[in-house]
């Protein structure tokens, strides 16, 4: 059996493969916020022209 104080040895010189990921540039703040903008709007449009197709003109 193995006892508890066996030492496990580490490869310290181990990189990462996955370094594309590390490299990939950060989005600045600014333009996610101004891409959440362009969404949320594209939605309120599309919902603002969903309630005027359902809204009944010949009254």
């Amino acid at each position: 059996m193995s006892d508890d104080r066996d030492e496990v040895e580490v490869d310290e010189d181990f990189v990462a493969a996955d370094n594309d990921e590390a490299e990939a540039p950060v989005e600045v703040a600014k333009t996610n916020l101004s891409k959440r903008r362009t969404i949320d709007n594209l939605l309120e449009e599309r919902r603002l022209q969903r309630d005027l197709a359902d809204y009944d003109f010949d009254l």
